[in-house]
């Protein structure tokens, strides 16, 4: 990674919008996850691909070669076009700029599309106790006491 996320401090701030990942022109840029190609063309000069993805999120890739068109129905590691050289501040001969956002202006660090999501176990009230230590598993041992010294 050449460039990591930095959320605004407001929303028209300063940050950087994104991720910027190191690669070579013309590697296959694949999507992140399953979705819907919202927009495949030119914006500013660059190449940019947007992807509509079921839980209301969507990551834009640039610049790239698009080899999708609006309205395409992409799985997770598909392939959205390539890569072409000349991002700016890129210290490599070419980077993508990852980004993700949602609603409009929300804009969140395109890495949590990679991460698992944290999973955390809550008590259920009702459960069943359980019978004893798992299988495998030894019993706990008490703490060793002292007696007082006196």
């Amino acid at each position: 990674m050449t460039a990591v996320f930095r959320k605004p401090a407001f929303r028209y701030g300063r940050g950087h919008r994104g991720a910027d990942l190191a690669g070579v022109p013309g590697q296959a840029v694949l999507v992140a996850r399953e979705g819907v190609v919202v927009f495949a063309g030119a914006v500013a000069g660059r190449g940019v691909v947007s992807v509509d993805h079921p839980d209301g999120l969507r990551s834009t890739y640039e610049p790239v070669t698009a080899a999708v068109v609006a309205g395409a129905r992409l799985a997770g590691g598909d392939p959205v076009g390539s890569l072409e050289p000349g991002h700016a501040g890129c210290p490599t001969e070419a980077c993508l700029h990852w980004g993700v956002r949602r609603e409009r202006l929300d804009h969140l660090d395109p890495l949590v599309l990679l991460r698992p999501p944290r999973v955390r176990l809550l008590p259920w009230a009702g459960a069943p106790e359980p019978a004893g230590p798992a299988p495998g598993v030894s019993p706990p041992v008490p703490a060793a006491t002292t007696p007082a010294a006196g």
